[in-house]
Parts: structure tokens; sequence; C-alpha cells
């Protein structure tokens, strides 16, 4: 396989070099507006179109239902880090040197690929859970961390599934799909609610189960028009882990 980087166009350059400077300086990669304004694009819908370009070379990977949904690939966080690196140095690296402070840098290290994943908090009623008002922050992650690749992180709420582990203020990976087998833990919304719960279906309609004896299981019949599955757990961030 050719190790040769992909070719750019000179627009497709500045969009990807946009997008590496949005992620060096804030952490989060801009949303299509953001970039249509900045390179005085007419419409998000153009920057859309560069933005699926991108994809299809392989410089980017893009993530429906966020208007941020937009990850590098495999290598390119090099140069995010090395940027960001450039950057705290010539601003701060005086004033840290004359104090002994060693420089935060949060970025992982160059050379590792890393997902940047949207953060869920709240989930508003009848809308859906990657929607932009959703999302809290975006969190830079190493891949090896998931048994599948996740789409998102979700804030747990509550303490229904403490038996596995799974407690009040944990970020849960999940992966975006529509299927689960029995036993697997998922991401689900019942009408107003979102809630985890692990899976069993029967012959009467879907049981969501707690981990957590002081909970009820949730009955979903199998003629509910208010139920949908939103994803798979795929990991787990401790919560202590994040302060």
């Amino acid at each position: 396989m050719s190790n040769d980087k992909p070719k750019l166009t000179p627009r497709q350059q500045e969009i990807f070099e946009l997008i590496q400077r949005a992620i060096a300086r804030t952490g989060a990669p801009p949303t299509r507006a953001e970039i249509a304004s900045e390179l005085g694009f007419r419409s998000a819908n153009a920057a859309e179109e560069h933005l699926q370009a991108l994809a299809r070379k392989g410089v980017i990977e893009l993530v429906g239902g966020t208007s941020r949904g937009i990850r590098l690939k495999a290598g390119t966080l090099r140069t995010v880090n090395e940027t960001r690196k450039r950057d705290t140095d010539s601003a701060e690296a005086p004033a840290a040197r004359s104090s002994g402070k060693v420089l935060p840098f949060n970025l992982p290290l160059p050379g590792l690929e890393q997902l940047v994943l949207p953060l869920v908090g709240r989930v508003a009623a009848g809308s859906p859970i990657l929607a932009q008002e959703h999302v809290e922050q975006t969190y830079s992650v190493e891949p090896s961390l998931f048994a599948r690749r996740p789409d998102y992180l979700l804030r747990v709420k509550g303490m229904s599934m403490k038996d596995i582990g799974i407690l009040d203020g944990d970020l849960l990976a999940v992966a975006r799909t529509r299927e689960a087998r029995n036993g697997q833990i998922v991401v689900a919304r019942i009408g107003d609610e979102v809630t985890v719960k692990r899976f069993q279906r029967n012959a009467q309609g879907i049981q969501l189960l707690p981990e957590n004896p002081d909970f009820e299981p949730i009955i979903v019949p199998a003629d509910h028009p208010d139920f949908e599955l939103e994803g798979l757990a795929v990991g787990l961030i401790r919560n202590q882990l994040l302060n």
C-alpha cells in the first residue's frame, strides 16, 4: 500500500488547515457555518461539499448528527500537536522558564490516532441525541480504549447500572446502531427519556434491565411507537479520571 499523502486542491488544503487550527486552539473542530464564515462561502452547504471531498480522500472522517462531527484521521493529530506546542511555546515559554512551571499539553502524544468525540449531556425531549444543543464539549481520546469505535460520549445519570461499574457522572462511549443482541448494554430512548440498560428481547417485546436491585426493569411492548435504540456501549471513562 502506498504511503503517499493524498493530493488536496488549494481550497481543500485551506479547509484542512482551518480544521487543524481549530482543534489545536479549542480542542474541537469547527462547524460548517464557521468554516463558511471564515472562508467567505455563501452557505454552509459549500463547506459541506469540501468536507465530503476531504473525507473521500481519507484525511478526515465525518460523523452524522452533529455540527462538529469532523474527525482527523491517523497521523493528522501529529500536525495539530506540533502546532499547539509551537503556539504554547511562543506565548508562554518565557514566563514558564522564569517560574519553573511545567506547561500543560492536553492533546495526546504525536503519532497516535485520536478520536475527537462529542460529549452529550442532558437530552431534550423529542430531539436527536447528537443535536448541537446537547453537546457540552469534546474530548480527544485514544481508540484503543474501546472495544469498538465510538461515535460519542454520553454522561451517565443515576446509579441504575452500578453493579457492573457504570456510575453516575461517568462517560459512556457509545457506537451508534439500531440493532442489539440480548445481553448487550445499550442507550435507548423511550418517549422523552434516554436510558442506559441491558438489552433483552423476547416474543412480547423488549426489556431494559438495570444492574441495581433498587431499580425495576423497563418493559417496552413490541408495538411501542416511541422506542428507539440510540447506540451500543463500547467503553467507559471513569468519573474520577475527569477531575
